[in-house]
């Protein structure tokens, strides 16, 4: 029975992937960050191990005894926009872990990066593995360090690192406790959002995205990324999806440009001043206004990516989010 690290273990990405991996009768080595307290990972048959992807020897010692990694973990804060802790962590971090697996010859590592890392594009012409990353127009460190990381794994691969990097796109499912993208849920549900924007995104049911890492351990081509992602939907749209899937009433007001962009001007400067992150800042603005429309059609050709139905997703997360009382 082969052993897999996960780091990033306890995620709403991590959590899934765990199971996966335990139904698939791997053995699976929780690499889960000193102090952190989530609940996600109790009562399953796993070896947790606490530690730190800023430090080498941690990263050492996790690594030992496994024949694959897959390093999830990575930190998403948006505020501030520029961060040196996020840069620490998402692209040291990767080094460190691409750097280890390189020595403790690993059979393969999976690295966990963003379709963002790749120019986005309409529902016409969606964005691909070969389009140039554009993301860097909003000035945002966490997007930017996520593109240098996955440089860093590129890299890795050129000394003989045998990786394989897959880029999901708006993850939705259950044990999502920070909670990340399923504020987006809560949000409807409790009636926050009063709105929609221009712009749009493509969402995918994050257990597809663990069937398709935990299938990239022993598919897909060394070196190669693949997006993993389902349906392009614009804002409007999903959350009419999620209205339907949920039962809830969906905002019907479509918010002009300008208002979104000098709401975004304006609580970014009022977060610089009271040191509290803003709902929504300048680049979160902007990037709302985008069109981030991704294919996934090589994950779905090599690396076998299901393509569940959105409202599956939806429903789960809102169950999971009841159960443990977030609604």
């Amino acid at each position: 029975m082969k052993r897999v690290l996960v780091t990033g273990a306890d995620g709403l990405l991590g959590s899934n992937l765990v199971r996966e991996l335990l139904n698939r009768e791997y053995q699976v080595r929780a690499f889960v960050q000193c102090g952190r307290k989530v609940n996600t990972l109790d009562d399953l048959a796993i070896e947790k191990v606490s530690g730190d992807i800023l430090n080498t020897e941690s990263v050492t010692r996790a690594l030992q005894g496994c024949q694959y990694v897959i390093h999830a973990a990575a930190c998403t804060n948006l505020w501030p926009m520029r961060n040196k802790f996020v840069r620490e962590v998402n692209i040291r971090g990767t080094k460190n872990i691409s750097a280890c697996a390189l020595e403790a010859g690993v059979e393969r590592m999976v690295y966990v990066g963003t379709a963002n890392s790749y120019g986005f594009g309409t529902k016409e012409n969606p964005g691909h593995e070969d389009n140039a990353f554009a993301a860097h127009k909003y000035k945002l460190d966490y997007l930017d360090s996520k593109y240098e990381a996955h440089q860093v794994v590129l890299a890795a691969v050129a000394r003989g690192l045998p990786a394989v990097i897959v880029n999901p796109t708006f993850m939705i499912g259950p044990y999502d406790a920070g909670p990340s993208s399923g504020s987006l849920i809560i949000a409807l549900c409790k009636k926050k959002i009063t709105g929609f924007t221009r712009g749009g995104r493509n969402y995918v049911y994050v257990k597809d995205v663990a069937t398709a890492i935990a299938n990239a351990l022993t598919m897909g081509r060394n070196g190669q990324g693949y997006i993993l992602g389902n349906a392009n939907l614009t804002y409007n749209e999903a959350f009419t999806l999620i209205g339907n899937a949920l039962g809830v009433k969906p905002p019907q007001r479509k918010i002009p440009d300008w208002a979104v962009l000098l709401g975004g001007y304006l609580l970014t400067i009022n977060a610089r001043m009271t040191g509290k992150p803003p709902i929504i800042s300048y680049s979160m603005a902007k990037i709302a206004l985008d069109d981030h429309y991704f294919t996934p059609r090589k994950a779905i050709e090599e690396l076998g990516l299901p393509q569940t139905p959105l409202d599956v997703a939806f429903r789960e997360a809102f169950e999971w989010f009841k159960a443990n009382k977030y609604l």
